[in-house]
């Protein structure tokens, strides 16, 4: 008898589902794997007080770069808005001033833009000033640089102007340190 009930019990469950919903809609299954954060996950705040979503920006490639006023590097601001201006229709800057590297980034956030402004002419998207290193990195910082956050690859910001480039779907593609400057093959081959 026991023998009778476990056979029906397995045939109970395996009773089809009514109008074969366990065909058409299976159970989900469960993985020990950690679902990884979307660069269009992350809202920033902008340098004019706003904010910079990045969902807005699928479809276009995404290059985020860490700024700073007064480094050596600096003139790369001339460079990226060149990038943004000749690209804009498939390609978006997002500035992010930090103060990590020589203390090259002191100003306010109000500071950084009029500065941006007056001597490059910067139009692209300009976050408020974070941190890119260190125990206070921003998160969108710790995602861009870490492959157990963004899939892809590991980066260590070195110094000021480092740069991540990211396809139309928000998978990153490289990191290209300081040296390279924004309008370098390496660079303008991948848009």
């Amino acid at each position: 008898m026991l023998k009778t009930i476990t056979i029906a019990a397995a045939l109970s469950c395996m009773a089809p589902a009514k109008n074969n919903e366990a065909l058409s809609n299976p159970a989900p299954k469960t993985t020990n794997v950690k679902a990884l954060k979307s660069i269009y996950e992350f809202k920033v705040e902008a340098l004019d007080g706003g904010s910079i979503d990045f969902s807005k920006f699928k479809g276009k490639k995404i290059l985020v770069v860490n700024t700073a006023s007064k480094c050596g590097f600096t003139p790369q601001y001339e460079g990226l808005e060149k990038l943004y201006e000749k690209y804009k229709d498939k390609l978006v800057i997002v500035g992010f001033p930090a103060n990590n590297f020589g203390g090259q980034e002191p100003g306010t956030n109000t500071e950084i833009k009029e500065f941006c402004k007056k001597n490059y002419g910067v139009t692209f998207p300009m976050a408020a000033k974070v941190s890119v290193k260190g125990d206070d990195t921003a998160p969108i910082f710790k995602w861009l640089c870490n492959k157990s956050e963004n899939g892809v690859l590991d980066a260590e910001i070195k110094w000021n102007f480092g740069k991540f480039l990211l396809d139309e779907k928000g998978n990153l593609l490289a990191y290209f340190p300081s040296k390279v400057e924004p309008m370098s093959e390496e660079i303008t081959s991948k848009l």
